[in-house]
């Protein structure tokens, strides 16, 4: 079983995100895990559940923000996400891994710390797209997304693998207001 930390964007907008993933038959993303803003990677995060009470710790002193979602963006060919900024984002990230300690490998192996990109995922080809539907996809995205939202983030949300690349929520954390 793993987990994963993310934010999830306001109601309106992922369920606009939701209806447009589905416009792509072959893309079975929505059927993985709803969209969000991925904050901590699996790396770390052990059955045990020992680290939740370090997340709870981080989360309990650090102040509520704005994250701005912005125009779509690629990893290499393979994987499509809107862009997303916020300088406390970043610091919730870095304290997040730094409290939890994985090792260094999995710090690499999840893109953390120095390499930790913000973004919300559109589309993979893992989940059923060829190169040439993201490809239309990003353009598409940037003028049925768009107005890209910015939005107060007040709590994160831990998901938990349910079956083999099938995550859901299991546990919301309050910022500090």
């Amino acid at each position: 079983m793993q987990y994963f930390i993310g934010i999830v964007p306001l109601d309106d907008y992922k369920n606009k995100i939701i209806e447009f993933q589905k416009r792509w038959k072959n893309h079975w993303i929505t059927d993985a895990v709803e969209p969000h803003i991925t904050v901590k990677a699996q790396g770390g995060l052990t059955q045990d559940e020992e680290w939740i009470t370090k997340v709870k710790e981080v989360c309990k002193d650090f102040h509520s923000f704005k994250v701005s979602v912005n125009k779509p963006m690629f990893f290499g060919e393979d994987i499509l996400y809107l862009s997303v900024t916020s300088t406390e984002l970043y610091e919730l990230h870095k304290n997040i891994v730094r409290e939890i300690a994985p090792s260094v490998e999995l710090i690499n192996k999840y893109f953390e710390l120095d390499d930790f990109t913000p973004h919300m995922t559109l589309g993979k080809t893992y989940y059923g797209m060829s190169k040439q539907e993201l490809k239309d996809m990003a353009k598409l995205a940037e003028k049925e997304l768009s107005p890209y939202p910015i939005f107060e983030v007040d709590f994160i949300r831990i998901y938990r693998e349910v079956e083999p690349q099938k995550y859901e929520k299991y546990l919301d954390i309050p910022l500090k207001k």
